[in-house]
């Protein structure tokens, strides 16, 4: 029987090394009951959220692997709005009036109707302090996860402490070579080399330079190869470059079972490898996302900087339920703004697929590739 496998599947219990990143619960599950490994983004949970939706994957999976990845940036902005008891502070102590007055022209140009009896700014909920990863980390070590990953910073070792006394795999997310190293050097075990394709927070550098870089630099400490993968012959491609098993995202944004608002679906399918762009216009940092007005608005010269994470969420985030809201009206300025974090490899996603198929898919092809590969291998 033919097989893919890696030592890492050893390692997790896993038939097939693929990693699927995502904040849809229904992905994750449907993944890992493929034989992959679903990693549930926990950064826009609340605790009582993440216990909800971990409890509901424990019960679909029936003690299949899964894993949680928090955010646990090195540098954010103190909003005192994760700490217990502190006083939520003003909106006007938050936003620059500059700032409020730029998001709300864009919307006003684009003719994004107001959100009818809901005065007041939205906060939107990012989780990137201390305290607020520690109260998810509870949450979570009260699972049987198999993996913790972590991104935008190394772990502290209280959190890759508690891990291990689990027998929990820590992964972390990297751009950069020095990352990388910076992340072995704080004890984690696997390391997701994320090359600038990817969607979402990512560097600069490309997979294909970025893998076989980390993986040289970190060697013995397997890899995950990330950034534009779709398909099993970039898995392939993947594997040649010396990793153990990829790590995808934006693949299963188009699946059946991901929660995507349809108009950005839709957009995502008809999409090229040309139509995304880092941008820091939803979260503060460099994350790579569709390119819409939304983002081209916040490129103008005469446009403020983004505010650091999580300021930039939290301003942006009455906007963002306003366009979601008024986008499905067709031809809206609302449809037009509509946008989500999404890799370059979005140009391959041009149909919806159940997350099951998406992996099967990816297996075969690779498995299509790896038989080539030995057919041209001559005594």
């Amino acid at each position: 029987m033919r097989i893919m496998r890696t030592p890492l599947c050893d390692r997790l219990g896993i038939e097939f090394p693929i990693f699927a990143f995502s904040h849809c619960r229904d992905v994750v599950a449907a993944v890992t009951n493929a034989g992959g490994i679903g990693v549930l983004g926990a950064v826009a949970h609340s605790p009582a959220g993440l216990e909800v939706d971990l409890a509901w994957i424990d019960e679909q999976t029936g003690g299949k692997p899964y894993g949680v990845d928090l955010l646990l940036p090195v540098k954010f902005a103190d909003t005192a709005a994760d700490r217990a008891g502190a006083p939520a502070p003003a909106a006007e102590d938050l936003f620059p009036a500059d700032q409020v007055a730029f998001v709300d022209g864009i919307l006003s140009r684009h003719g994004v109707p107001e959100l009818a009896g809901e005065a007041g700014r939205r906060r939107g909920i990012m989780s990137v302090s201390p305290e607020a990863n520690s109260t998810l980390l509870d949450v979570a070590m009260a699972h049987d996860i198999r993996l913790l990953a972590s991104a935008l910073g190394p772990p502290t070792p209280e959190l890759i402490e508690r891990a291990h006394a689990r027998d929990i795999v820590v992964a972390a997310l990297v751009g950069a070579k020095s990352h990388a190293q910076r992340q072995v050097n704080a004890g984690v075990d696997v390391i997701v080399a994320q090359g600038t394709e990817a969607g979402g927070h990512t560097g600069q550098v490309s997979t294909m330079v970025l893998v076989p870089e980390v993986v040289k630099a970190v060697a013995p400490v397997p890899v995950l190869a990330a950034g534009g993968i779709v398909t099993g012959a970039q898995v392939a491609a993947a594997m040649a470059l010396g990793a153990q098993g990829v790590w995808c995202g934006s693949v299963w944004l188009t699946t059946a079972e991901a929660e995507t608002d349809p108009v950005v679906k839709q957009k995502f399918l008809s999409a090229t490898s040309s139509d995304t762009v880092r941008s820091r216009s939803l979260t503060g940092k460099p994350a790579r996302m569709l390119r819409t007005p939304w983002t081209d608005e916040w490129e103008a010269p005469e446009a403020p900087a983004p505010l650091p994470m999580p300021l930039q969420s939290m301003l942006v985030a009455d906007a963002q339920v306003r366009i979601a809201r008024d986008a499905r009206t067709a031809g809206s300025g609302a449809e037009q703004l509509a946008t989500y974090f999404v890799g370059q490899g979005v140009g391959l996603m041009d149909r919806v697929k159940p997350a099951r198929e998406v992996v099967e898919e990816m297996v075969a092809g690779y498995l299509e590739v790896a038989e080539r590969f030995a057919s041209q291998v001559a005594d």
